[in-house]
């Protein structure tokens, strides 16, 4: 099953106009970088009204700095490690983000708790995509935990980013069956499908609020 019914995604996906003034956003991220790419991909085709102002990553080998030099979007690395403080490393990113003129925050599988220093800094505007239905399995190894549950549907949210892990305003949610033979692989590969399709409706959804 590669794709769900618009039953499965909530609020229903919309067909009204988009923001008119582009969004500027800023994207977090620590990995791979597919929802970076599928935001990336939504502004290109049209379907969300926004730019790319920076990208900010936290592991130097993280290949979603080869996306964005893809992209031709500027990639800053700011290396939690080299930090002693989280506010400390929140800080430096709120910095980078003003400097890029960045108005929506958009933490695309970026694997770092946040402080209230980032928060401060872009009230309501930090919005980040788990792999789960919250409030069901929060945190790291989201996806393991549903399997391990025995959980016969899971799925992904994007929210609003608070100071508890995970427990932001809901601003859309997508199921995704688990099926009998399902490993934490197979199970992730479907719900990154949904993860992709969302994240920028909802980013439009948040601004539009």
């Amino acid at each position: 099953m590669n794709s769900l019914s618009p039953s499965l995604v909530s609020p229903d996906i919309p067909t009204q106009s988009q923001v008119s003034k582009p969004l500027k956003l800023g994207i977090m991220a620590s990995g791979n970088g597919s929802n970076f790419e599928a935001i990336a991909q939504a502004i290109e085709n049209g379907q969300l009204n926004a730019q790319i102002q920076v990208l900010i990553y936290n592991n130097p080998d993280a290949y979603v700095a080869v996306r964005a030099d893809k992209w031709d979007i500027p990639a800053i690395l700011i290396n939690h490690r080299d930090y002693k403080h989280r506010e400390q490393l929140d800080q430096q990113i709120v910095q980078t983000l003003r400097f890029h003129h960045v108005e929506w925050v958009i933490m695309a599988g970026w694997m770092r708790l946040v402080t209230q220093t980032l928060i401060d800094a872009f009230p309501d505007k930090i919005i980040n995509i788990h792999p789960s239905l919250l409030p069901s399995f929060k945190g790291v190894g989201a996806i393991e935990q549903a399997i391990e549950a025995g959980v016969k549907i899971t799925g992904c949210t994007v929210h609003l980013v608070s100071l508890e892990m995970d427990s932001g305003k809901i601003i859309m949610q997508a199921a995704v069956p688990v099926l009998p033979n399902d490993n934490p692989d197979t199970l992730h590969k479907r719900i990154q499908i949904q993860e992709h399709r969302i994240l920028p409706i909802a980013i439009n959804l948040a601004a539009k609020e």
